[in-house]
């Protein structure tokens, strides 16, 4: 028997961060990313975003990459969201990045109470200053000019 807890805190973005996902609607496409992580045999704690990101806080089984997950979550929302066309009118993809780090498990609730809180965060705090801190606060390197 194996045993592991990789816990991620995802970000993705429309193409060209552009805000298309509709307050209406969101739940719709958070419900259908919870019912793909089941399937995935994945653990989702926490979904939400902006029109223009998604924040989600997982667990992955063992047996799937954080790449591979990232890339079939990216393939079946875009087929979902394009399946509604009335719902995500100007939904055109999703950008080829993505922002992803794993936290230790006694870290799950801080980073769950975060992701529940973005709507609020994002009264004071710009999505290209939220990702800039992210990366800063995490060690990952970037170039400015990418964000």
């Amino acid at each position: 028997m194996s045993f592991s807890n990789s816990l991620y805190h995802l970000v993705i973005r429309p193409k060209a961060s552009k805000p298309v996902i509709s307050e209406a609607y969101e739940r719709d496409l958070y419900a259908y990313i919870n019912g793909f992580c089941k399937n995935k045999g994945c653990s989702l704690y926490r979904i939400n975003g902006m029109p223009d990101h998604i924040h989600m806080l997982f667990s992955l089984h063992p047996t799937v990459s954080l790449s591979e997950f990232v890339k079939t979550l990216k393939l079946s929302t875009n087929q979902f969201m394009k399946a509604h066309p009335r719902m995500y009118p100007h939904f055109e993809g999703w950008g080829h990045e993505y922002f992803a780090v794993s936290y230790n498990y006694k870290d799950r609730e801080m980073i769950r109470q975060y992701i529940m809180k973005q709507k609020e965060h994002h009264r004071r705090v710009s999505f290209k200053d939220e990702l800039r801190a992210l990366l800063v606060e995490n060690g990952v390197e970037f170039k400015e000019e990418y964000l």
